[in-house]
């Protein structure tokens, strides 16, 4: 066998096997990228000698085998796949091979090319009479009893001819994938990998109450059978007349004039896919033109009248070397990989978050293991789990320290909390932080101590915690770099006025786990004096309005490390307020009685001086939304909160409302 021939059969073997890996058991076991190189690789062999091309070899098949486990389902009109380009030179090149055949420039319209399961349904009579995988592209799988579960899949159209075959995709919702990997969790099962394999397991379940519970979605773009109406003459009519029909269509298809059009299109949504709430792996470009398509055929088993624009691999596979710890400003330990580096998304990956102990346990992930890492837009990468078949022997479950690697001081995990955390507030892990979170706005706001004046403190030596700032003196400061007469001055005012600032900035300003701004005012107003809050129990400061079980655990954890005492006592020797009003035990003002949440950004109050306005006038403020609520205080950007308010009925209002109130 010569050298092109046995490289050929070793690339037929590798693409079958990750053919039926991918689409017959849902189990990917080699990355896109590495598939679309090997299925080049054959093509290019196959293209420069020809003796090589068979019709079984994968070049002119599409997918895998059906499942045995299903009947089969023939298609009258073959389901074919694409074939796909990478770069600017790879789609210029398509428009000018259309161009060419065509005789003349051609227009396109650009889909999102959703990652999902390709999916046939056949209506006759307006009614959906059966359902059927791609499979190989001319037999798939019968799941038709599957696919009547998926509510985006209508049970009978409007005004549609005699016979119709939608095409299209059957995918999970980002949003609807947590939710049920949630409640995996919660009923102590594993999670799903990717939306991508649980919506294609879904319709493989032999169950179709199974399926329900997936809640998978559907969109349409293609027609297969077509009989009893006259069809479509462009593929913008074809998406007009689906969604016409009663189909769900993409709403972001778009017609593009010129090959330009087509390009900025596809970088917008390369850029911008991770605001999507389902996943997309590329944009599909077909010619307008269901005539000029039908012109320009097919070239085995790919049409010459579409292609897909791959976008860059959002996931990868590559050996973790370690798991490291890093020690943030409230001592939580958060473990991240360490990882041999590998591309993905045009970006080097050499760490990924593990997010906390109680995921790695229940991923099972070790040093050693291979891992899949996602890296979607500009979020952290994450690891999604190992691959278990390539597990090295004699690898051990993972443990958390039991000492901070940073200071060795013990390490706890308060009950019910899934990190854990280092016990000495004056770990050097630590300082930096909480100097920089000490000097904000939100919390003591000295203007002038940001990320780099609070480095070079700590660097120095001159800062080992935050009362250490009430230490500094011109002749300190002025040992620093950038440290001018005038900016020495400046800080030292600032450090000054912040002694006023009260128990409640000092209390949002400490870093004390769970408490921001408005339970900082709630414990102040509560007990009125540090001293008090340092001695209350759980069960005392849970008594709080607004004041849970977490967070009184958590404030009772804080005061009970006595370097975290000592740090306080520091704090009123350099004589810090550490005193609040007592708030009434019967509530006085205008907003007495009434329950508020804020949530959003406001255009001129910070959520504390907005909590504090609420407060003075006699109301609450709440961190999450029920029945109880009287108003939600809603700015920019505001999230979950504001749409359950809207669903509860209860009155929603913007700042202008809040002072009205006032």
């Amino acid at each position: 066998m010569s050298a092109p021939a046995a490289r050929a059969a070793e690339l037929r073997a590798q693409i079958d096997e990750a053919n039926r890996n991918y689409h017959v058991l849902d189990a990917p076991t080699i990355s896109d990228e590495t598939y679309d190189a090997a299925l080049r690789e054959l093509r290019d062999l196959e293209d420069a000698h020809p003796d090589l091309a068979t019709p079984e070899s994968p070049t002119q098949r599409v997918g895998g085998a059906p499942s045995s486990d299903f009947s089969p389902y023939p298609h009258g009109v073959p389901m074919l796949s694409l074939s796909n380009v990478f770069d600017e030179s790879d789609l210029r090149a398509f428009d000018a091979r259309v161009a060419k055949l065509a005789g003349e420039p051609a227009t396109y319209v650009c889909e999102l090319k959703i990652d999902g399961l390709a999916m046939s349904l056949r209506y006759e009579g307006g009614v959906l009479r059966s359902a059927g995988t791609r499979g190989d592209g001319t037999t798939g799988e019968d799941v038709t009893g599957n696919v009547r579960t998926v509510r985006d899949v209508p049970r009978t159209l409007r005004g549609a001819p005699q016979t119709i075959d939608v095409r299209g995709e059957i995918y999970l919702r980002k949003s609807a994938f947590a939710a049920l990997n949630a409640s995996r969790t919660a009923a102590g099962l594993p999670s799903f990998a990717n939306p991508r394999n649980t919506a294609a397991g879904g319709l493989r379940q032999k169950d179709p109450r199974l399926t329900a519970e997936r809640k998978l979605s559907f969109f349409a773009y293609a027609i297969g059978a077509f009989a009893g109406a006259e069809p479509p003459a462009t593929q913008v009519e074809l998406l007009a007349a689906l969604r016409a029909y009663g189909v769900p269509v993409n709403e972001h298809a778009t017609a593009c004039a010129t090959i330009d059009d087509v390009l900025a299109f596809c970088r917008r949504w390369e850029d911008e896919r991770a605001t999507l709430d389902y996943e997309i792996d590329g944009v599909v470009i077909k010619v307008d033109s269901l005539a000029l398509q039908a012109k320009l055929g097919y070239a085995g088993k790919d049409p010459r009248w579409a292609t897909a624009f791959k976008f860059r691999a959002q996931e990868a596979r590559t050996k973790l070397l370690d798991i490291g710890i890093n020690v943030s400003r409230s001592g939580k330990l958060n473990p991240y990989a360490i990882l041999d580096p590998v591309g993905i998304g045009g970006v080097t990956v050499k760490m990924a978050t593990l997010h906390n102990a109680d995921d790695i346990a229940r991923k099972d992930i070790r040093p050693g293991d291979t891992v899949i890492v996602h890296r979607a837009g500009d979020v952290i990468p994450y690891v999604v789990g190992p691959v278990l078949e390539l597990r090295p022997k004699k690898t051990a479950p993972y443990a958390m320290p039991l000492a901070c690697p940073v200071c060795g001081s013990p390490v706890e995990r308060p009950e019910g909390d899934v990190f854990s955390y280092c016990t000495n507030v004056a770990c050097p892990a630590q300082v930096t932080e909480r100097i920089r979170h000490w000097c904000t706005r939100g919390a003591m706001d000295i203007e002038g101590v940001g990320d780099a004046l609070s480095a070079a403190l700590v660097e120095a030596g001159l800062c080992a915690n935050v009362a250490d700032l009430y230490d500094l003196d011109a002749e300190k400061l002025a040992t620093l770099p950038r440290m001018g007469d005038r900016t020495v001055s400046n800080v030292l005012g600032e450090l000054e006025r912040s002694k006023t600032r009260g128990l409640a900035r000092v209390l949002a300003a400490l870093g004390i786990r769970y408490v921001g701004g408005q339970n900082a005012a709630l414990l102040a107003g509560e007990f009125g004096t540090i001293d008090e809050l340092a001695v209350a129990s759980r069960e005392r400061l849970a008594e709080t309005d607004g004041i849970g079980p977490q967070i009184a655990e958590s404030v009772a954890f804080f005061f009970a490390r006595e370097s975290n005492r000592d740090v306080v006592r520091r704090l009123a020797e350099r004589g810090l307020d550490l005193t609040a009003p007592l708030h009434p035990k019967e509530p006085v003002g205008v907003l007495a009685g009434k329950t508020f949440v804020i949530t959003g950004t406001l255009p001129s109050l910070s959520r504390e001086e907005a909590t504090a306005l609420i407060v003075d006038a006699g109301g609450k403020v709440s961190g999450s939304v029920s029945k109880k609520t009287s108003y939600v205080v809603a700015g920019e950007e505001a999230g979950s909160k504001l749409a359950k308010a809207q669903t509860l009925g209860i009155e929603i209002v913007d700042e202008a409302g809040l002072r009205a109130l006032l």
